[in-house]
């Protein structure tokens, strides 16, 4: 009888237990924040305070050309079933199945833990665990009447775990003990299986509240004003690599007034509550490093896929009442204006409900230890070939869409996407893939990628893009060249744009199930287009009366936020 061959048995077996690793189904930690501008985070221009995610974006992948559909509730619903916002059945999700349910069928636990903005309860959308607000923005001391836990209605407390109660927090608070609920040796009942986490942050969506130590850190941050604090972002995008040089910094529009032109009163004002947009950010930052040291003491780290994104662009409106009240006290009820979101969404033009790139372009950072193969400090695969390192990690420019992401856990859950869910029949996905992304790889990417919200209108092809802001006249653009969409070139290639116009309203008709009322052909000419006080059409945490005034009903409509 032969001698066994201890090394070679060694090496085998070890082989097989790093194959097994390989393909081994990794949990899942999808967090989205709320009405957070493209820059707004350090690793994509900005001066914020956001030391966690800039790390995961050098020990991950960062993406420069991610989209979202310019809006909260239209991109929760792309997020969690993988198609167009109306094409789902928009804010009732009748002809969609969400993530939690493909992956609950494959074996997945799943939790949620924030803003629901849609109709019913996550609970009835495949989600084991919940707790949150289904409402579409909240005040974040004493929140309102929508939060709950499960099905079960949950009163707000003055405090939590300790701490004086402040949802950013308390949205941490039980997305950390949803973990220990569903990864096994603490919690009895725990599951063997992969876990799915949804993180649904409501800042920094207005009312601007923070915690007053928070504030603080950003005093005299903003002096400066907007103009020249867009300048800074841009400088420090193109320093660091997410865009190529050869992106010009779109220029301030007539609609925002120079920080110049403003009295020193109104400049005051003005850089005062952007250091409350900051602190908020700031304190989204600081939760995000709470779930990744929890991650890490659980042992969960190496095998989770780390998402972070955001549901639109920067946010222009300002509803602002209580100006005179502080941004800790629960009677506040501050805005930022259009001079900061024009510098929440630098590069680019426009904002949240625009389907301009400030509106649909979204930070997306991917971090996952045992998946992700793209090298730090590098490009991507196929991607910007000859880029230089970075120092904030990997660049992706290949375009993505929250659509993909139920095409992706598909794939890395090994689940089935199916015809049938309850009484729901459910549409053809419409999202693709983005494990070739991770791996380094390049994907073959969408032919066509839609874009939609009221009478602002979008299609790219490739790279070039089509948009249309208000029912107003089409522009056309070429993304490679003219990210910022600074040269409309649709005099220079009529055929190209009325062939893509056309193609917009047949997915618009056939795909996304618009009515006849949203399909109206648009003018021969640019909309005009105005910002100022109250012109948020819709709800969203309703400011503080004036007195005297009566309440004015709000509208019932999700997509108001």
């Amino acid at each position: 009888m032969k001698p066994t061959n201890v090394p070679f048995l060694f090496a085998i077996l070890l082989a097989l237990a790093l194959s097994g690793q390989a393909t081994e189904r990794p949990n899942i930690v999808l967090i989205m924040a709320d009405d957070l501008g493209f820059s707004d985070l350090g690793c994509y221009g900005a001066e914020i305070r956001t030391p966690h995610l800039d790390q995961l974006a050098r020990d991950g992948l960062r993406f420069s050309q991610f989209y979202n559909t310019a809006k909260c509730h239209s991109s929760r619903v792309s997020l969690l079933t993988g198609l167009y916002c109306d094409q789902a059945g928009s804010n009732s999700l009748s002809r969609g199945t969400t993530i939690a349910e493909v992956l609950r069928t494959a074996g997945y636990s799943t939790a949620m833990s924030g803003k629901w903005h849609l109709s019913g309860n996550p609970v009835e959308f495949g989600f084991q665990h919940y707790w949150g607000h289904l409402s579409g923005a909240t005040n974040f001391f004493t929140g309102d009447d929508t939060f709950r836990h499960g099905a079960e209605k949950w009163k707000v407390p003055t405090k939590l775990n300790g701490q004086p109660f402040y949802v950013t927090d308390a949205i941490t608070d039980f997305a950390i003990n949803f973990i220990d609920e569903m990864i096994p040796g603490k919690t009895e009942g725990a599951s063997e299986n992969p876990f799915l986490l949804y993180v649904a942050y409501n800042a920094p969506h207005y009312p601007l509240q923070a915690p007053e130590k928070e504030i603080a850190k950003y005093k005299g941050a903003y002096d400066a004003g907007w103009d020249e604090l867009r300048r800074q972002r841009y400088l420090k995008q193109m320093k660091t690599g997410l865009f190529p040089r050869k992106f010009e910094l779109s220029q301030r529009p007539s609609h925002v007034p120079s920080w110049d032109s403003l009295s020193a009163e109104d400049r005051k004002w003005e850089a005062r509550r952007m250091e409350v947009f900051a602190a908020m950010v700031d304190v989204v930052d600081q939760n995000v490093g709470r779930l990744v040291a929890h991650l890490k003491k659980r042992g969960a780290w190496e095998n989770t896929l780390f998402l972070f994104c955001s549901d639109n662009g920067a946010c222009p409106f300002d509803r602002t009442r209580g100006k005179d009240l502080q941004p800790w006290d629960p009677k506040s009820y501050w805005c930022y204006d259009v001079g900061w979101a024009h510098v929440g969404n630098t590069p680019f033009r426009l904002y949240k409900q625009n389907q301009h790139e400030g509106g649909i372009s979204s930070p997306l950072i991917a971090h996952w230890p045992r998946g992700l193969k793209a090298e730090p400090g590098r490009s991507a695969a196929g991607v910007d070939q000859g880029l230089s390192p970075t120092p904030l990690g990997p660049i992706t420019r290949q375009p993505g869409h929250l659509i993909d992401f139920m095409a992706t856990f598909l794939e890395l859950g090994k689940a089935s996407y199916p015809k049938k869910v309850g009484s729901r029949t459910i549409d053809p996905l419409q999202g693709k893939s983005l494990a070739p992304i991770f791996q380094g790889k390049q994907r073959e990417g969408h032919p066509t990628l839609y874009q939609h919200f009221g009478t602002d209108r979008a299609l790219r092809q490739g790279d070039w893009k089509v948009v249309a802001a208000k029912g107003g006249r089409w522009e056309l653009y070429n993304m490679a060249e003219d990210r910022t969409e600074l040269n409309d070139l649709r005099k220079k290639q009529p055929e190209r744009a009325t062939r893509m116009i056309a193609e917009w309203f047949r997915i618009a008709r056939e795909v996304d199930r618009l009515k006849p009322g949203q399909l109206k052909p648009g003018t021969g000419r640019l909309s005009p287009l105005r910002f100022g006080k109250r012109n948020d059409p819709g709800e969203g945490g309703a400011p503080p009366k004036k007195k005297g005034s009566r309440k004015k009903k709000q509208p019932k409509s999700p997509s108001a936020s």
